[in-house]
């Protein structure tokens, strides 16, 4: 368990609000954008979901200029297994303070068994509030049809692989069809898509990402590359140097062992990515 905490606090900001802010600050000096996330999910009471809920909207307040106000949130934290009413209600909440401030609002996606009701529920908060965004998992076997169903509707995209060990059934398997994926699905945004956000530490597709916009001649501000907050740091530094935008996930609080251990356990590669960062 030591050893983990050693590893969260390399790759966690802090356990508080202004620690995220504070790692978003220092981020910002080196030209980098920051998304902040308050580390928790699967909330089952309802008390529970509206005290995180106040907390987000804590984390809101304490975002001073001129520092984005963008944050990213899963709803399981806001009570989706339990009450959908009240996950819309809290959510669409944390959203109207965002926009107060000129924010963003990023639905974070979480195992497969939640994708239809979390795009249920970010469709109808996208007919409320413009400055709302959601994550799709490129391993997932229906994410080529949501891709086009978000770019029908104008929707800001970030797209990852998936961190969740999924069946079979609903995901790929093979890690060369999931890279596959991703480029024909990253390929789709950049094309089409609204300001899409490519969440990778995987430098082949990163270099797939630079290949295609260069071929197509696309403007720098058409998309921005998204990374873990303690993962590569000197790619970021290097893509921002090239004139990239570049955005990491600014992950804080106490339940940082499920978010964390789950990145070790489901991809190999995550493993390699956290050692590499530690030498760097």
């Amino acid at each position: 368990m030591k050893a983990f905490t050693f590893l969260a606090k390399r790759f966690v900001a802090g356990e508080q609000a202004p620690d995220a802010v504070r790692a978003g600050q220092r981020l910002g000096q080196r030209g980098i954008k920051a998304t902040f996330d308050m580390l928790g999910e699967d909330v089952l009471d309802q008390d529970a979901a509206r005290r995180c809920a106040q907390a987000i909207q804590g984390l809101v307040a304490a975002i001073p200029a001129p520092l984005e106000c963008n944050v990213s949130v899963k709803l399981s934290m806001l009570g989706l297994n339990i009450d959908t009413a009240l996950c819309e209600q809290l959510a669409g909440e944390i959203a109207g303070a965002c926009a107060a401030k000129q924010g963003f609002l990023r639905i974070d996606m979480e195992g497969s068994q939640h994708t239809q009701a979390t795009l249920d529920v970010f469709r109808r908060l996208r007919q409320r509030h413009e400055q709302v965004g959601i994550v799709l998992q490129a391993a997932l076997r229906r994410t080529e049809q949501d891709v086009q169903d978000c770019i029908r509707h104008g929707d800001r995209v970030r797209l990852c692989k998936g961190a969740y060990k999924e069946p079979a059934s609903v995901a790929l398997q093979k890690m060369d069809d999931i890279r596959a994926a991703y480029k024909r699905q990253a390929r789709l945004l950049l094309d089409q898509g609204h300001y899409p956000a490519l969440a990778t530490h995987d430098e082949s597709l990163i270099q797939d990402a630079l290949q295609h916009v260069r071929e197509k001649g696309y403007a720098r501000e058409r998309f921005e590359f998204q990374m873990l907050y303690g993962l590569r740091p000197k790619r970021w530094d290097a893509l921002v140097r090239e004139g990239w935008n570049v955005r990491i996930y600014v992950p804080y609080g106490t339940h940082w062992f499920p978010y964390f251990y789950r990145r070790l356990r489901e991809r190999k590669e995550n493993v390699f990515f956290v050692l590499r960062g530690i030498f760097e």
